[in-house]
């Protein structure tokens, strides 16, 4: 049972929210949820590819940050904390199933821009479909490093917290990464 059902001052900071959650206060989670699970949504979904499997993985996170908020010790950001148990889960699920599942249409409509001509509508998803096919032939390593810095926005420094590695390991990965989506993308184009 919840020991307070009211958010604690400065509610909207997620550090000050995973210590409300730590204390057991239902309604933090609540607001901690609202206020986060589409990026965290996102970040597995382009993962996984898989609505329903992204779905699944959130609620699993969300169960985590519920029974060990009281383990973050401020080390990092609360959301790269989160965004680690995230990665961890995701991992998980890509482990247990097979290495080659296809895109959802609904997915894949959510990663295009929207514009309002058809030729530019066109241009975009073949745009679009190629960069994911040249993102999708990256190692596992390679698409972690790429989604977090350019879908996430996070920095080096945070990357490689989530991912648990050294920030120089991050950078390396980075590099080899853009070269070969570089290479892919000119390779394709050349098709």
């Amino acid at each position: 049972m919840a020991k307070i059902v009211s958010l604690p001052p400065g509610g909207r900071d997620p550090g000050v929210l995973l210590a409300a959650i730590a204390d057991g206060r239902e309604a933090a989670l609540a607001e901690f949820y609202r206020l986060h699970q589409a990026r965290i949504y996102s970040f597995i979904v382009r993962r996984v590819q898989n609505s329903a499997d992204a779905a699944d993985i959130l609620n699993e996170v969300m169960m985590e940050v519920w029974r060990h908020a009281a383990g973050f010790q401020g080390r990092s950001q609360a959301l790269t904390w989160v965004l680690g148990i995230a990665h961890h889960k995701t991992m998980d699920c890509l482990r247990r199933r097979s290495p080659h599942v296809a895109l959802e249409d609904s997915v894949v409509d959510n990663l295009e821009d929207e514009c309002d001509g058809a030729p530019e509508i066109l241009a975009q998803r073949q745009d679009a479909a190629l960069l994911r096919y040249c993102i999708e032939k990256l190692s596992d390593s390679h698409r972690a490093v790429v989604h977090l810095a350019f879908f996430q926005e996070l920095s080096y420094a945070e990357i490689a917290t989530i991912l648990a590695c050294p920030e120089g390991t991050v950078k390396t990965r980075m590099f080899h990464a853009k070269q070969k989506l570089k290479g892919c993308l000119v390779r394709a184009s050349a098709d």
